[in-house]
């Protein structure tokens, strides 16, 4: 009789296990739903934003006598501002996460494109930017979306705070100033290509692979066939020519880079890049942006584009991979660091 309910209990936590992530699974798609239905252009004001912040801590640290003190001296300051018969000159900001795909280009170039409509040569355009990198042609056409704003002659500012390398590098040097975080990572100005090689272990196993082509180049290196030498070779020849078309985006946006230098696929921190002509000052984008604010009125923009479900959860997929891949990163990072 024990070892019935014994049996039933570990049964009825089974099922309640499974019940219960069912549950999870469709109240985070029916989320995901949701926000997916939140499509457009999206606008926050940066200077409102900093100053709700302000008034809530004043609020919180302040005795009521001088909270009524603060509040009459902000209204004087809000009257004066909105007397003022020029306006002042404005910021756009842009956040760009990357990731393997730039799966964040297509809101970026809706964000440019908006930008473009209205922004004159007394504005100017920050794009605070974190990307490790990825795939050739998309970058690439992510860091044409940055030179548009540059070609209108609006000033462009790319702020890194935690990293820019390889194909974000390629995005980040086409601002007319790099700001970075001291320990921010820069560079990696070089082009790689990984691929498994499984046809030992399918010879082993009595599996042949035929593969049929037509162009003695349409394929090189494989995953499952025997690659030869002059496979590998040819390989090596593309990726050095995208390597030079790399690095002849790099000097036609940065010249005075000396590129034997810094074109050896290597990357280095904030301060250490700076000295390398990598990036132009240190400073994160937290401080950027409340001296701008000073000034400036500051805008973010963030496009929302509607995706169906299962690009949401090949996206979700993607994303999974690129932190993998970030990890390599992150090792690299720690394991220079002193224990």
């Amino acid at each position: 009789m024990s070892d019935f309910f014994f049996n039933y209990g570990l049964f009825f936590v089974k099922v309640l296990t499974i019940v219960v992530a069912v549950v999870i699974i469709i109240g985070v798609a029916a989320s995901a739903g949701r926000k997916a239905h939140q499509d457009g252009l999206e606008v926050e004001d940066l200077n409102k934003k900093y100053k709700g912040l302000a008034r809530t801590l004043r609020k919180a640290v302040l005795k009521k006598d001088e909270q009524k003190k603060e509040a009459k001296a902000e209204k004087k300051r809000e009257k004066a501002e909105a007397r003022e018969t020029t306006g002042r000159p404005r910021s756009f900001v842009i956040n760009f996460k990357g990731d393997l795909k730039a799966s964040a280009l297509p809101a970026l170039r809706e964000e440019v494109s908006a930008v473009l409509e209205v922004a004159t040569g007394m504005d100017e355009v920050i794009v605070c930017l974190e990307n490790h990198g990825g795939v050739v042609h998309e970058h690439g056409l992510a860091a044409s979306q940055l030179a548009r704003i540059r070609d209108k002659g609006v000033p462009l500012i790319v702020c890194v705070d935690k990293v820019a390398a390889s194909g974000g590098y390629l995005m980040a040097c086409v601002a007319s100033k790099i700001y970075a975080a001291p320990f921010a990572i820069l560079g990696s100005i070089g082009v790689l290509a990984q691929i498994p090689n499984f046809n030992r272990f399918l010879d082993s196993h009595g599996v042949d692979f035929e593969q049929v082509t037509a162009g003695k180049y349409k394929r090189t290196v494989t995953m499952f066939g025997e690659n030869t030498d002059e496979d590998r070779a040819k390989l090596k020849e593309e990726l050095e020519d995208v390597h030079a078309l790399f690095k002849a985006a790099v000097s036609e946006y940065r010249p005075d880079l000396d590129l034997e230098k810094v074109a050896t696929g290597e990357h280095w921190y904030g301060t250490r890049a700076l000295e390398m002509g990598l990036a132009d000052e240190i400073q994160t984008s937290d401080e950027l942006l409340s001296e701008r604010a000073v000034e400036r009125d500051l805008y973010a923009l963030t496009y929302r584009i509607k995706q169906p479900l299962q690009k949401r959860l090949m996206a979700n997929i993607d994303s999974a991979l690129e932190k993998a891949d970030a990890t390599g990163w992150r090792r690299r990072f720690e394991s220079r660091l002193p224990r």
